[in-house]
């Protein structure tokens, strides 16, 4: 067994001082005690990152050009996200995802639910193994040590009036009887993980016909995620084929509930959020992708007040920042309602607010026994050091808050499910890790 100490940590009843946490041989916690003094930094529950596409990682940075039609947005990005796509090999992509774990890893995240819709080779046939791109997502978190939600995507058509897909989806594709065989050898690679967790992702209501999504809850008894309601051309086309806004159309059409993450919902009317945010179903909200693709902004007090969870991902990869998330989430807030400290309450302050409930939700989108530190609950914890000038002497609310809004201390140490994997900063593995991205990103500048 393993025993940690802190100076303060943040406890399902609030904050403690002088706290030893014991981790248990299976990574789980065993017992938590207070007052025991000679401990250091802040140890709080590290969330879970529920939404990412690592392989976007490498084309951070790449898109911020105007458009040839003299106005850019998300359309003009897949675009070009399309046609890099044909360059990456399995290689390339188990590469790319361990970098993008490891930064995960970095900036307080234990673990990951990667919506993982990269699945053929260039020219759509499937490889010999159908889930060799699901084997490299699981062998890069089985070298940084992240906690996995493995996510395959299903998608089988181009848009809603069911068009065959185009030549920058054709690696996605995957008919549903083959889909079954794809999970299955999925399950297989993430089995050597012993937290790992299988769930799958139909892509959107576009990507997937209506008769192919009745039958996605019986998929798997894991977690489902789908992508809703991110874009205002999705809303009109949803519209146009079924009648119906996205939203309303999944309320009135699906099961929705705790085992489902919808991601984005920047597209939901007031009636909508009203609706949908006492089924369960948890907001995957991605603040910063959402900002750079111009996505539009999450309605959080208004889903907040009818009770929804909520947790953060980081989508694109085009900046993995668990605190830029947060703070994000907030300022968009601010910036619509034109107030500030929008997200807090009478005794919790903004950046406890966002921590706490963000990382309940995420444990839940994920399917993983995490987001507290209390005993059965799997030890993914978070050191802050807490000696910094905006961090020392501090009130509890307050060291979050500093953290958040003002960088005002970095992870110190990082563990998932026990495996303590960030130390004084630095993942354990990133000299090898960087190199090999280095050396990635360098055999593919020609499609960037």
């Amino acid at each position: 067994m393993t025993r940690l100490t802190a100076r303060r940590a943040l406890l399902p009843t609030g904050w403690a001082e002088n706290v030893a946490v014991t981790l248990a041989t299976d990574g789980r916690i065993e017992a938590v005690e207070t007052g025991v003094p000679g401990g250091a930094g802040l140890l709080l529950p590290a969330p879970g990152n529920l939404h990412s596409h690592a392989f976007q990682r490498a084309m951070a940075g790449l898109t911020e050009a105007r458009g040839p039609d003299g106005r850019d947005s998300f359309w003009t990005w897949r675009r070009l996200m399309f046609r890099f796509l044909d360059r990456l090999t399995p290689d390339h992509v188990e590469t790319i995802a361990a970098q993008v774990q490891m930064e995960m890893l970095e900036a307080g995240y234990a673990s990951l639910a990667e919506f993982h819709y990269l699945h053929h080779r260039p020219d759509g046939t499937a490889y010999d193994n159908p889930a060799e791109m699901s084997d490299r997502i699981a062998a890069a978190a089985q070298e940084t040590g992240i906690g996995l939600t493995l996510l395959p995507v299903l998608y089988q058509t181009g848009g809603c009036d069911g068009r065959p897909l185009g030549d920058g989806q054709r690696r996605f594709g995957t008919a549903t009887d083959d889909f079954a065989t794809l999970m299955a050898r999925a399950a297989t690679a993430i089995a050597p993980l012993p937290d790992a967790t299988m769930g799958m992702a139909p892509h959107s209501l576009r990507a997937v016909p209506r008769d192919a999504l009745a039958l996605v809850p019986q998929m798997t008894d894991g977690p489902l995620h789908m992508h809703l309601a991110e874009q205002q051309a999705e809303v009109e086309e949803v519209q146009s084929a079924y009648g119906a806004r996205p939203v309303e159309w999944a309320l009135d059409n699906m099961a929705l509930g705790p085992r489902w993450c919808l991601i984005h919902l920047t597209q939901m009317t007031d009636a909508e959020t009203a609706r949908l945010a006492p089924t369960g179903a948890v907001a995957g909200l991605c603040p910063i992708t959402e900002a750079n693709l111009g996505d539009g902004i999450f309605n959080a007090t208004g889903w907040r007040a009818q009770g929804g969870a909520f947790g953060m991902g980081s989508d694109s990869n085009v900046l993995i920042s668990l605190t830029e998330e947060l703070r994000q989430l907030e300022y968009s807030q601010r910036l619509r309602d034109r107030a500030r400290a929008v997200l807090a309450e009478d005794d919790r302050s903004t950046g406890r607010v966002l921590f706490e409930e963000a990382t309940r939700g995420a444990a839940r989108a994920l399917g993983r026994d995490a987001g507290e530190i209390a005993p059965g609950k799997w030890a993914d914890l978070v050191r802050l050091d807490d000696s910094t000038p905006d961090m020392a002497g501090r009130p509890g609310d307050t060291m979050l808050d500093a953290w958040i809004f003002a960088r005002a201390s970095g992870v110190r140490d990082l563990w998932s499910a026990g495996r303590h994997i960030v130390r004084d900063g630095r993942h354990i593995a990133r000299e090898a890790i960087a190199a090999r991205y280095a050396d990635t990103m360098h055999q593919l500048r020609d499609a960037l």
